[in-house]
């Protein structure tokens, strides 16, 4: 790792949004007017999991892949801080000067508009600044990025995707949202209806699965992108299996992919999950959703 001084933020960047990204303009400005690298310090996994084992955090990116999309950023330097019980028993002072002064080497800390660190969080920002005087750290208080009124976050674009509202969801991201994982054994119930289903196990156990129902995506797999169709749901006409279930019907595509990984990127909502009264009546859907997808797919291009 470099050896500091550096100009830096700190946090878990879930999601690594438009919001984070405002931030992050902020550290490499401020970095390049003092001559000094810019860095991001981040955690492999979220905190409050080390701190409560049966936690279950709903997050909208991997570790590996929040480390892509901080890599779009330009950066110079993502430092990633294993999060400890110990680490989380230090007050913020201790943080500071413990952790960011002596062993990174923070120069100039810039802290969100809403970013809490140390033990129970219980100081704020003019605590931060006070502490950052004491040890010869500045700190600096990084501006809002809203839109619409409202500040942006990870929270809301969990909410966003819950809903199945994609776009909106994309446009906080400021990339589509992607799922990626195994291909596993399904019911094969879609082969005998002319859409076969490749059945997606995510890779991330936490990853944030969008509201039931179908969905526009393009689906990468080995480097070639395909269109395709993405079903979310219980199967209620089939089987009304509790198990969530998440498969792809890749258009133009018929070599097996079992045991293969892909990544599906969420382009447009089409419509919510729901039971039909036969097995005909869901076909025919299909087919009229197969149209609608490649609408809205030709649409985005």
């Amino acid at each position: 790792m470099h050896d500091g001084p550096f100009v830096a933020s700190v946090g878990f960047f879930d999601g690594v949004h438009i919001g984070h990204r405002h931030l992050i303009k902020q550290v490499k400005e401020e970095a390049k007017r003092l001559n000094l690298p810019s860095a991001i310090i981040t955690f492999p996994v979220h905190p409050r999991k080390v701190l409560q084992k049966n936690y279950q955090p709903a997050l909208l990116c991997g570790y590996e892949e929040k480390l892509d999309q901080l890599g779009t950023t330009q950066i110079d330097y993502c430092i990633s801080l294993p999060f400890t019980p110990e680490l989380s028993r230090l007050s913020a002072r201790e943080f500071m000067q413990e952790v960011l002064k002596e062993q990174v080497g923070v120069h100039t800390l810039f802290v969100g508009y809403d970013h809490r660190f140390g033990h129970n969080r219980e100081e704020g920002f003019p605590d931060y600044e006070r502490y950052g005087k004491e040890m010869e750290m500045k700190v600096v208080q990084a501006t809002e990025y809203q839109v619409d009124g409202e500040n942006v976050s990870s929270t809301k674009i969990r909410t966003l995707l819950k809903k199945g509202e994609i776009q909106q969801a994309n446009s906080l991201l400021s990339y589509n949202y992607t799922l990626s994982g195994k291909i596993v054994e399904g019911y094969r119930v879609g082969r005998t209806i002319g859409f076969p289903t490749a059945n997606i196990r995510s890779w991330e156990r936490y990853k944030v699965v969008p509201e039931l129902g179908v969905y526009a995506v393009l689906v990468h797999i080995r480097d070639i992108i395909y269109e395709g169709m993405l079903y979310i749901g219980t199967r209620p006409t089939l089987h009304d299996d509790p198990e969530i279930s998440v498969e792809v019907n890749i258009f133009d595509f018929n070599a097996d992919l079992y045991n293969q990984s892909l990544t599906v990127e969420f382009i447009d909502f089409i419509r919510p999950d729901r039971k039909f009264d036969a097995l005909d009546e869901l076909v025919a859907q299909i087919h009229k959703d197969k149209l609608l997808v490649l609408a809205r797919l030709k649409s985005k291009k």
